[in-house]
Formats: C-alpha cells, sequence, structure tokens
C-alpha cells in the first residue's frame, strides 16, 4: 500500500480504521456523511479504491461512483426532501480539494438556505471568449476518444 493511501482519511474510513456515518455501499463505492456537512443530508461519494481525483479515475470506476451517486441522490430526496441538490467535485487545491482522494459532494438545498447563490458569476465572459474554449475542449475530448 502507498503512503498517501495508507494516510488518506477515506482510505481509512473503507478500511474500517476510522469510524463515519456511512448511509450506502456497493462493492466499489462508499457514501458517508462528511466531518463538516454544509448542509444536514450533505452526503460525500467515494470509490473504495484510492484514486487521487476526477482527472486520475478510469471510466468504468467513475461510472460505479456515479452509480451510486444517483441512489444517494435519490435517498437524500426521499429522507430530508430538499428543493434541490448540488453534485461538487472540486480537483486540486485552487479549487478547495483539502483530501486527495476523489469525491463527490451530495449537498441538499433549500430556497433561501444559508448556503446562499455560488452561481452565476457577477461578471458575463464575453461570447468569443466562451466559444473559444468550447472549441479548445471540443479538440481535447476528440483527443481522448482516440
Amino acid at each position: 500500500m502507498e503512503s498517501e493511501e495508507r494516510e488518506c482519511e477515506f482510505c481509512k474510513i473503507v478500511r474500517g480504521e476510522v469510524e463515519a456515518r456511512i448511509v450506502c455501499e456497493t462493492a466499489a463505492a462508499l457514501a458517508f456523511f462528511p466531518l463538516k456537512p454544509a448542509a444536514l443530508g450533505h452526503t460525500l461519494v467515494v470509490p473504495k479504491q484510492h484514486v487521487r481525483d476526477l482527472w486520475s479515475v478510469d471510466e468504468a470506476l467513475a461510472g460505479h461512483v456515479m452509480e451510486l451517486a444517483v441512489r444517494v441522490g435519490k435517498a437524500i430526496r426521499l429522507a430530508v426532501e430538499p428543493d434541490g441538490m448540488q453534485l461538487i467535485s472540486s480537483v486540486g487545491q485552487a479549487a478547495t480539494q483539502t483530501i486527495f482522494h476523489l469525491h463527490l459532494h451530495m449537498v441538499p438545498r433549500w430556497s433561501n438556505d444559508h448556503i446562499g447563490n455560488i452561481w452565476p458569476p457577477t461578471q458575463p465572459w464575453k461570447e468569443t471568449v466562451k466559444d473559444e474554449v468550447a472549441d479548445r475542449i471540443r479538440e481535447a475530448c476528440q483527443q481522448l476518444q482516440q
């Protein structure tokens, strides 16, 4: 076992070395409450295999993680009846990732809750800039398909 995996807080939860409020599990993924939830019902979905982030996961494992995220999202909806939900995955320190193990935040939201609006930006992007970036991403997607 590599040092990063051995020290990873989420891997410790997967291995049963650290307690967590586990709410759902499959052979490939685990869902549990974070230590400091942003809202009641906020749940994390992680692969059981140590994967650093969204950029590092293979598509098959990502599919298994997303399957559990869909199930957990529906369970949160039944259990706490939110008005909406956010699904967030942060990659890297610039995006506020603090535990470097892929995780999806399932955050139930209510109208006028304490979190407030996080989108859209106050200054809109120019159309030409959006077109240029869309072209670059489209091109990169084609390269990744080959």
